[in-house]
C-alpha cells in the first residue's frame, strides 16, 4: 500500500518522516548552560567563581556573547542562594532537603531564583522551562517534583502569572 492510494486507512500508510529537530531557542539554550554550570558548581565550589565562569562558557560550543542571559542567571542564582534555598526547603514538603537530585536541585535554584528575583520573566516561562529542563536532563517523575514546588512558590508571588512586569 502507499500513502498515494486515497482508498487507504491513515493506519495503513507509512508513516511521515519526522520534523527534523529545532534547536532550542536561544533563552532555553542558555537555561540549559546555566543549569549544567550550576549542577557543577555545586559539586566543586570552586574558590574563583569569575574564573570558573569563565572557562565554563568559553568552553561552549556557541560563543560567549550567547551566553551573556546565562551568565546572568548564574550570577543570580549564586547571589541569592539562601534564599533560592529556603524556599524550596519550605516547599519541598516531606522531602529532605539533602535527598534532593543534584540536576533537580540546580533546575529548582535557577528557576526559583527566576521567580523570585527576575520580574521581567512571566513566572508561568520560569515553571515551563524548568519542566523542560526536568523532562530532558532528570528522571520520569522529577518534572511533578519541579513543578510542584514551583506552583506553591508562585503563589507567594504579588504579580500576574503570565505577563512580564517592568521595574
Amino acid at each position: 500500500m502507499t500513502a498515494e492510494n486515497t482508498n487507504d486507512s491513515p493506519g495503513d500508510r507509512l508513516p511521515d518522516a519526522a520534523p527534523p529537530e529545532r534547536a532550542p531557542n536561544p533563552r532555553r539554550q542558555n537555561r540549559i548552560a546555566a543549569m549544567q554550570f550550576l549542577y557543577a558548581w555545586d559539586a566543586s565550589r570552586p574558590e574563583d567563581l569569575n574564573e570558573s565562569v569563565r572557562r565554563f562558557f568559553t568552553g561552549q560550543e556557541r560563543k560567549r556573547e550567547h551566553y551573556v542571559f546565562a551568565e546572568e542567571l548564574v550570577y543570580g542564582v549564586i547571589e541569592h542562594l539562601g534564599d533560592a534555598d529556603e524556599a524550596i526547603r519550605a516547599y519541598a514538603q516531606n522531602w529532605a532537603f539533602e535527598r534532593i537530585a543534584k540536576v533537580d536541585l540546580a533546575i529548582l535554584r535557577l528557576a526559583v531564583y527566576e521567580l523570585l528575583f527576575r520580574r521581567d520573566i512571566p513566572p508561568v516561562v520560569t515553571i515551563n522551562e524548568a519542566i523542560e529542563l526536568a523532562k530532558t536532563f532528570s528522571a520520569e517523575d522529577s518534572r511533578r517534583f519541579v513543578n510542584g514546588i514551583l506552583d506553591r512558590v508562585k503563589t507567594r508571588l504579588n504579580r500576574p502569572s503570565r505577563e512580564a512586569v517592568a521595574d
